[in-house]
Parts: C-alpha cells; sequence; structure tokens
C-alpha cells in the first residue's frame, strides 16, 4: 500500500485496515457488479447472484483452513460479543460445566457471560502478572467432564498471545477475532473457532463461526433460533438476510490471501513485521513492551512511551506523518499498533522511521 492524498496508514484494533486491492476492487464493482446492473448491496439474499458469492466465500476460507466437512462453517450477526452467549447455549447440552482460561479483557467479557448459563470455572489465568503472560499449560486445573474449555488465543487489548494450541479431553473453544488468518491453523484440533471479521476477514458486521458438526444440535431449548448453530448450519447462515456487503467482502479477503499465497506466506510476512517493531521498541531506553517475549502477539503491539506526557504529542505528530489509530485501548493507555493482515510492511516501516526520529527530538 502506497500513503497518497486519500490514504493513510490504518493501525486500528477493529474496524481495521483492509487490503487496498480488495477495496479498488469493491469500487470498481460497487454500482455495477460484474454488468448484472446493481450493486452487491442492492442484491437479495436469494437471489442466485448472492447464493454463489456467499458459497465462493465460504470455499475460499475452507481453502486457506484446510476446513474439512466434518465442520459447519457459518457466518452470523452479532459480532464477536454475541458468541459469548452462543457458546454456552449451544455446548453446554445437559452437562452445565465450562472451563474458561482469562487472559484479558476478553476473556474476562466471555467469562462472565458463560457465567450467566454455566457453572464456570476459571482453570488458569494470568491475571496476577497484569495480563502480561500466558498461564504454563502445566498448570490448567482442567476438569475432565467440562462440556468445553474455551480460551482467547490472542488478546487484542493487552497484546498477548498464546504460542500453543492446548492439548485437551474436551473441546477446545477459540475466540480467534484477532488472529484468524494471520497464519496456519490446524482447525481439527478445535470444537468450535469463532472470529468476529473486523480485524483479518472483513468489515464489521460479520462473524465467522467454525464448528465440529457433531457438537451441532445440543443447544439449549430456550435458545433463540438465530443463536443456534444448528438451524443457522440448516438454513446456510441465510435464516433471515444476512449482512450481504460485508460478506461479499469478506469473499474477496479470503481471494485476496489466496492470490498472495495462502496463510503460510501470510504467516512469514506477519511474522517478519512484528519482529521489526518490537525490536525497534527493545532497542530504545524510550519505548517499552509489558508483555514477556514469548506471549508477544503478531498482531497487536502495546507500548508505551518513558514520558506519558508526550503521549497527545506523539499521536498528534504520528497522525501528521499518515499513521493513525495508534492511542492504546483506555483501559490501559499508551500506544497500540495493530498490525493485521492488510497492513503492509511498508506502514510498519514508516512507523519505526516515525518512532527513531520521535525519540530524538523528545529524548
Amino acid at each position: 500500500m502506497s500513503v497518497g492524498v486519500d490514504r493513510s496508514f490504518n493501525f486500528c484494533a477493529g474496524p481495521a485496515a483492509l487490503p487496498e486491492a480488495v477495496l479498488t476492487q469493491a469500487r470498481e464493482e460497487l454500482l455495477n457488479w460484474r454488468q448484472r446492473g446493481l450493486s452487491v448491496m442492492e442484491m437479495s439474499h436469494r437471489s442466485e447472484e448472492f447464493v454463489a458469492i456467499a458459497e465462493q466465500a465460504e470455499n475460499s476460507l475452507r481453502r486457506l483452513l484446510d476446513i474439512s466437512d466434518d465442520y459447519a462453517v457459518l457466518f452470523m450477526q452479532g459480532g464477536a460479543t454475541m458468541q459469548f452467549s452462543a457458546v454456552p447455549l449451544n455446548l453446554l447440552g445437559g452437562n452445565g460445566r465450562a472451563d474458561y482460561v482469562n487472559t484479558g479483557q476478553w476473556s474476562k467479557k466471555a467469562i462472565k457471560e458463560a457465567a450467566r448459563y454455566a457453572d464456570v470455572k476459571v482453570v488458569a489465568s494470568s491475571e496476577s502478572t497484569n495480563f502480561t503472560t500466558v498461564p504454563d499449560f502445566s498448570g490448567w486445573e482442567c476438569r475432565a467432564d467440562a462440556a468445553y474449555c474455551h480460551y482467547t488465543p490472542n488478546e487484542t487489548i493487552g497484546g498477548v498471545e498464546f504460542s500453543f494450541v492446548p492439548d485437551l479431553n474436551v473441546p477446545l473453544v477459540a475466540d480467534m477475532s484477532s488472529t484468524i488468518l494471520s497464519r496456519p491453523v490446524d482447525v481439527s484440533q478445535f470444537g468450535l473457532i469463532y472470529a468476529g471479521a473486523q480485524k483479518n476477514i472483513g468489515p464489521a458486521g460479520l462473524t465467522v463461526v467454525i464448528v465440529r458438526r457433531d457438537l451441532l444440535g445440543n443447544a439449549h431449548a430456550l435458545t433463540p433460533s438465530l443463536l443456534d448453530y444448528q438451524f443457522v448450519a440448516d438454513n446456510d447462515s441465510m435464516q433471515n438476510t444476512p449482512p450481504t456487503y460485508s460478506w461479499y467482502l469478506a469473499g474477496l479477503v479470503f481471494q485476496w490471501l489466496l492470490d498472495r499465497g495462502g496463510l503460510k506466506e501470510q504467516a512469514r510476512t506477519n511474522e517478519q513485521k512484528a519482529s521489526a517493531l518490537y525490536d525497534a521498541i527493545d532497542n530504545s531506553s524510550f519505548y517499552d513492551n509489558p508483555v514477556e517475549p514469548q506471549s508477544r502477539s503478531w498482531m497487536n503491539v502495546p507500548f508505551t512511551l518513558a514520558n506519558p506526557e508526550l503521549d497527545s504529542l506523539f499521536l498528534k505528530k504520528a497522525e501528521q506523518r499518515g499513521l493513525l489509530n495508534l492511542k492504546g485501548h483506555r483501559s490501559v493507555g499508551g500506544m497500540r499498533a495493530s498490525i493485521y493482515n492488510a497492513v503492509e510492511m511498508e506502514a510498519v516501516q514508516a512507523l519505526i522511521s516515525f518512532m527513531y526520529d520521535f525519540e530524538r527530538e523528545c529524548a
């Protein structure tokens, strides 16, 4: 991506940057999709044209993640936060017990919501380290009779990421909102994966759910039909009008990733971006990242300045350089650079260059 009159480098945590090639294609097709004389936004979700768009998107996602037919792929609404309720409502069955791992703000929200429906046990937590680490797996106190175990592989706010997939004897549930499609994932290790779209998938309004088919059909009797995975699967995610344009754009993003070489190639790029930015932080006494190195996120890089009084000036000058949305989450302060798939190395290099210049001016 190149910064011009109309485009800056966007480090927003979500809704996040979209690939420029995808935005360009969407612009070209906005008024007249494939010479059909109408926009995707104007199509009936029941039309032959949109059904083809939806099927292509699912097929592309299956190719990217090598998703077998043992899993249903659902395109749902309500954001990942809606899944905090949908997961226990669908997976508890007659069990009532669910294990959760607490590694930050999004884990805590999932735990709080699940506790409305389940006997929730927090089997591991990094709260004692102020969520700067991932709990050592050897210390997890999992229950053999739990209906499932839920964790958040990447905490967007704290910038903490798991370097391993927990190996458990119960279905593993993962909120992959901020890490999905950043690298290959062995879907067969999971009972269920869910992800809000607005980070690595597409615009806000869509949530992808990948659920093992043997886990379908066990929803609580009071589960709203629109949250019942079996009902959604039976209706090909079109039980009501879906967010059609978000679904279309997600399909364009999936194809963009395939055209770039798939997730192995994307992982190589993402690792390089993260390494370069962490090196710049670690080699400076002016900037600091609080997360232990083995638990650092590839996608969300929080950092602080040695003098917090300079935060406002840093953000002002960054925007003047075309570097947007670097303010840290309100709950932790400081800065945060979200470097999702659509944030190219050029953007990271521009940020590093600015950080060096700002340090020279203000240190």
